[in-house]
């Protein structure tokens, strides 16, 4: 049965240790599944995260328009596919992140950003977001490696990106699973894979 998850959250918030997870658990019980993440996941959407992760200065707008190139390229090429032959997809990251990022901490227009997702994704949507919620200064101290444009911006930056992911969780609690990302590793996984089981 095809199933697209995705899971959301700050840097720093634990994402990519339950993506590893989860993949885990569905490959020990032979289940169809491929790993992706944004931006990436292609090779433009890898030239197009080097060119984000780079901190070159840019306008929003052009972060922006990026973020989208990368991910109408992912889901042409990867994701649909993968999902069109019956298996399951686990993303580290999908439309939220453009919202909680670019929209609530850039500022830029919500129902803009909207649209562009609909285009870049053909309307495809999540059949579970997990969000990995934890306080701003947590996630920031987990951080490891060379800064780039989002670990340089001003706190209330993170601030805004937090709010924003928790609104679009609670607008969307049908197929959002929020959990507390300071719990353990091993807790948060069994929590996501009883979670997971229920829509499979």
């Amino acid at each position: 049965m095809a199933c697209f998850i995705v899971f959301e959250g700050g840097d720093g918030s634990g994402k990519s240790t339950q993506v590893r997870s989860l993949l885990g658990r569905l490959r020990r019980r032979n289940i169809q599944v491929l790993s992706t993440y944004e931006p990436g996941g292609t090779r433009l959407g890898q030239a197009l995260r080097r060119l984000l992760k780079s901190g070159e200065p840019m306008p929003a707008i052009s972060e922006l328009m990026l973020f989208e190139a990368a991910r109408a390229q992912l889901v042409d090429q990867v994701i649909q596919p993968f999902l069109n032959d019956g298996g399951v997809v686990i993303a580290d990251r999908f439309t939220s992140s453009t919202t909680a990022y670019q929209g609530y901490g850039r500022g830029l227009d919500l129902e803009m950003i909207e649209r562009l997702n609909q285009e870049a994704t053909g309307g495809l949507k999540p059949d579970l977001t997990v969000l990995l919620d934890l306080p701003v200064e947590t996630a920031l101290a987990r951080k490891n490696g060379s800064a780039d444009n989002f670990d340089d911006a001003p706190i209330d930056f993170h601030r805004k990106i937090r709010l924003g992911y928790c609104k679009l969780a609670a607008a969307n609690s049908d197929r959002w699973l929020v959990l507390d990302g300071q719990r353990k590793a091993d807790d948060l996984s069994r929590d996501i894979w009883a979670n997971v089981q229920t829509i499979m």
